[in-house]
């Protein structure tokens, strides 16, 4: 473990040193399978009766998945409040820069309404006081029949990020917002989430 000077996840100075030294234990370097399934499934490039789904990728780090989710014609917006963060995406995502954006989740506003909100270590990027803060602010961003999708890191943790939350947490916070559509074990985690990852779909009551 490298030696850092900052210690609070929820200062982007953390993240920034983090990116800077290319310690990213949570950067897969391309896209996971299971999100590839769910972008083939709405793709509206390959199928014109498709409509675009509109996403957002909140805590978007590197960003692979931008690409993906642009190439099936999504219109999709990746944030991240870390400027180096910023840098490794447009370093990563060459043709789509407009749609990486350094922004505060919290008080980013879409330009239309959400769709999908795609969820990659970004709530356990958080300290678990922060957790109520982060679904409320899912539910905010997303209206009715919008859909939360993504990897969950299971399991109370001492320290972190990653934080991982219990499952029984993660039920009471998202339960009376959301219902549970799909519920899959990951096969391909890195080796910091691994054993400890679903793959889930919430969708907005």
């Amino acid at each position: 473990m490298p030696e850092f000077d900052h210690r609070d996840p929820l200062d982007p100075a953390f993240w920034d040193e983090r990116f800077a030294g290319n310690f990213t234990p949570w950067d897969r370097g391309g896209v996971p399978d299971r999100l590839r399934r769910l972008v083939a499934a709405r793709d509206a490039a390959a199928d014109p009766a498709v409509t675009a789904p509109v996403a957002l990728i909140p805590g978007a780090g590197s960003a692979y998945e931008l690409d993906l989710m642009c190439e099936a014609a999504w219109d999709v917006v990746a944030i991240d409040f870390s400027a180096a963060a910023i840098e490794r995406a447009h370093k990563v995502v060459k043709r789509w820069p407009e749609r990486i954006v350094q922004a505060d989740f919290f008080s980013w506003q879409p330009e239309r309404p959400l769709d999908v909100i795609y969820e990659r270590a970004f709530l356990c990027a958080l300290p678990p006081d922060q957790w109520p803060r982060v679904a409320q602010r899912w539910a905010e961003l997303l209206p009715g029949g919008g859909l939360l999708a993504g990897f969950f890191f299971l399991g109370a943790t001492d320290k972190g990020p990653p934080f991982g939350i219990d499952r029984t947490m993660l039920e009471q916070l998202l339960a009376p917002l959301f219902t549970l559509e799909a519920d899959e074990a990951v096969g391909d985690s890195l080796p910091v989430f691994e054993g400890r990852e679903r793959w889930m779909e919430w969708r907005r009551k």
